[in-house]
């Protein structure tokens, strides 16, 4: 019996080399033209370890498609299927065995039993590796409701093609989460926001939940978009609140603005909040995002209009602060490093590099929420010369927005509406120490096409984060619904 079972193995290795050999690539016509892929993964710059580069060939239909790559330092794969389904381990070996070198990609596709040799592309091994776990970031249907049951924070392995939920709408149904936060790439500090009844600002330390009320009778709102001090004893919150207006009989969809916009401090030590002044005046204060030595505190602000109908009037400034961390107080003047009236221009979403090299931010004509915006771009400041310029490599003719830094600095995530104008989806771009900035390359999936094709939910609020999220959802579950907040009170 033993023996006929080794038989029947033996007679089926024979049978699969000979099926994985039946299509052989033979007469090949040679074109000179590139293949058409997607993602269009041709000439991008990728770290070492990036999960596979999968893609699918969209130039019509065929039977087969051969893919053969080769490292400049050694090593290739040799793959063929229906799509480029490249192995994770042996495409991590590959590109560690290239790091700062190129891939060379050979790609012949059959139809109707005849191969086409397409015009070899390269891909990029960059110097600089992405050594953070992954990214974080909500999915939500692009449409206007409020606490969609879809809704979800997620985050994702780079590495890998692995994708869990944080936190879904569902296991907190009735209330919107927004704005979550990390502490410069390292979830061990933590803020969501919780919109809706009973709703409140969720603050995680080193495991340890605190739900906080941070509306008071001297504030407007609850807070929203957060920046953590980099030393963890403070939390910077936008205190506003977000309409919606939709156009009727132009190409623009809808118009999203703050009827006000305050920024105030938490002290998460204490649950006291920090006012002050110079951020709380009739102006629209916004995106607060600190420096990584924690002495200054970026935003945006605008002068204030008649809103809804002075839409295009809001126009923001890049505006800075100084920030004193033993006693928690800002300086007594605010610097403006951009100025809309100077540029007639509106300049958000602040988001210094962590090694203090870079600023980058979003330019768009109006508004102070860029999401909507399909002018949107991405610019970027070299805070050693305060010159700035457009990153007209990323930029598309379609929106660009929530970007953030990884946590060396080099690799940046952003949100882009390129594809449609409708679904945003994530990009990833590397910078050096001269600003060169590289083509950005979409976030990898496996079988690109079927999967984005698919997938019905935008992505926003992109973040990088060192390691995995850690959150008790069933914690998250009792504290929401049993309403039970810390109020915060006023310093």
């Amino acid at each position: 019996m033993k023996r006929l079972i080794n038989h029947i193995v033996l007679f089926l290795s024979v049978l699969m080399m000979i099926y994985s050999c039946r299509h052989q690539v033979e007469n090949a016509t040679k074109v000179q033209q590139l293949p058409a892929i997607y993602p269009d993964y041709i000439g991008v710059t990728i770290p070492v370890d990036i999960a596979p580069l999968d893609f699918n060939f969209v130039g019509g239909e065929i039977d087969c498609m051969d893919v053969l790559v080769r490292g400049s330092k050694g090593g290739e794969l040799h793959i063929q299927g229906d799509w480029a389904d490249f192995d994770v381990d042996d495409w991590k070996q590959l590109t560690r065995q290239n790091m700062d070198g190129e891939l060379v990609f050979t790609v012949c596709v059959a139809k109707d039993g005849q191969w086409t040799q397409y015009k070899d592309f390269k891909v990029y091994i960059s110097k600089y590796p992405l050594t953070d776990y992954g990214l974080t970031y909500r999915r939500i249907a692009p449409g206007y409701e409020v606490g969609s049951p879809g809704i979800g924070i997620y985050q994702r392995d780079i590495h890998t093609f692995e994708e869990t939920p944080i936190l879904k709408v569902s296991a907190v149904y009735g209330h919107c989460i927004n704005c979550h936060t990390a502490n410069r790439t390292d979830p061990s500090l933590f803020t969501m926001q919780f919109r809706g009844e009973g709703g409140g600002t969720l603050v995680q330390k080193d495991g340890v939940q605190q739900w906080l009320n941070t509306k008071t009778d001297s504030t407007k709102a609850a807070g929203s978009y957060a920046y953590w001090h980099p030393s963890g004893k403070y939390c910077a919150y936008t205190v506003n609140s977000v309409h919606q207006n939709f156009h009727v009989g132009t190409k623009k969809r809808i118009e999203a603005y703050h009827k006000f916009s305050d920024l105030l401090l938490l002290d998460t030590r204490t649950n006291q909040l920090l006012l002050d002044s110079l951020l709380m005046t009739e102006d629209q204060e916004i995106f607060p995002a600190f420096s990584p030595d924690g002495n200054y505190l970026y935003y945006s602000s605008s002068k204030p209009c008649d809103l809804p109908l002075e839409y295009e009037k809001v126009k923001c400034s890049v505006c800075r602060i100084a920030f004193d961390e033993n006693s928690g107080t800002f300086g007594t003047e605010v610097d403006t490093l951009i100025n809309a009236g100077i540029t007639g221009k509106s300049c958000t979403l602040v988001r210094p590099s962590y090694d203090g090299r870079w600023l980058m931010y979003t330019m768009s004509d109006h508004s102070n929420f860029p999401v909507f915006q399909d002018d949107a771009d991405l610019w970027l400041m070299d805070l050693k010369t305060g010159e700035t310029r457009e990153m007209k490599v990323v930029n598309s003719p379609r929106t660009e927005s929530y970007h953030n830094w990884s946590s060396d600095s080099h690799w940046f995530v952003f949100s882009s509406k390129r594809e449609n104008g409708e679904y945003a989806q994530l990009y990833l771009a590397s910078v050096d120490e001269k600003g060169h900035v590289t083509k950005p390359f979409l976030l990898p999936q496996r079988n690109p096409k079927k999967y984005y094709n698919e997938m019905f939910d935008s992505y926003n609020v992109p973040d990088f984060t060192k390691t995995p999220v850690q959150l008790d959802v069933h914690e998250v579950h009792r504290q929401v619904f049993e309403g039970n907040r810390i109020q915060t009170e006023i310093k």
